[in-house]
């Protein structure tokens, strides 16, 4: 018994990072995958055999893996399950905004989906998790969401953070240390050349960040 319940946790994590990486258009390449779940390659590349061989992956040879439909709805589901417990964790227990993530992803495994409408019911529905995230629909399916990565802003440009991808509880931590937080305004004050920090203002003041966590903040302009 615990060896399923094992396996399970197992393939939800995968289909999950799977489509917390995805932009829904271009594979995502497997090193990636095991680099998120801090796995070897060869472990990551046998698991993604195991996923396709149940339909809920397929493979791009030199490019990458994609969800099927029936994948992508299989991690959704888990998505929606763990961004309600955020919700929760932040609104009712105060936990800290920064550790939420990790929290979640622990408790989302052993939530059926009684249990994560139920919890839905006790928040009111909510549509968003703490970090800007669009909640999964209870039919496996995601509201479209409109931001873009920080990165793609030239000097100048302002705007509203519209959300935060999911990372570490160290970088989450740093951005809320810096209120670089959702619905917080920004405006570009400087981008260095090769790819190096882009430099922000905000209202507690300028921080400069790097491409690969200035990639993880998405964006409306104004």
């Amino acid at each position: 018994m615990r060896t399923n319940t094992t396996s399970n946790e197992t393939i939800e994590m995968y289909l999950k990072t799977i489509a917390e990486l995805s932009d829904g258009r271009t594979p995502v390449v497997i090193a990636r995958v095991a680099e998120r779940l801090g796995v070897t390659p060869v472990s990551a590349n046998e698991m993604m055999k195991r996923l396709m061989e149940q339909g809920l992956i397929t493979h791009e040879r030199y490019k990458g893996v994609n969800l099927t439909d029936n994948g992508r709805t299989y991690a959704y589901n888990v998505i929606r399950r763990q961004r309600l417990w955020e919700c929760f964790l932040v609104e009712h227990l105060k936990i800290d905004w920064a550790a939420v993530y990790e929290i979640s992803c622990r408790l989302e495994h052993a939530t059926s989906n009684v249990l994560a409408e139920a919890l839905s019911a006790y928040l009111d529905h909510p549509t968003i998790c703490p970090h800007g995230r669009a909640i999964p629909r209870p039919d496996g399916t995601l509201p479209k969401e409109i931001g873009q990565p920080l990165t793609e802003l030239s000097v100048g440009q302002s705007g509203v953070i519209d959300s935060i991808q999911p990372t570490t509880t160290d970088i989450f931590a740093y951005l809320n240390r810096h209120q670089i937080l959702p619905d917080c305004k920004f405006k570009i004050v400087e981008v260095a050349p090769m790819d190096g920090p882009i430099m922000i203002e905000l209202d507690a003041g300028r921080v400069a960040l790097g491409q690969s966590m200035a990639e993880l903040i998405f964006v409306r302009t104004q």
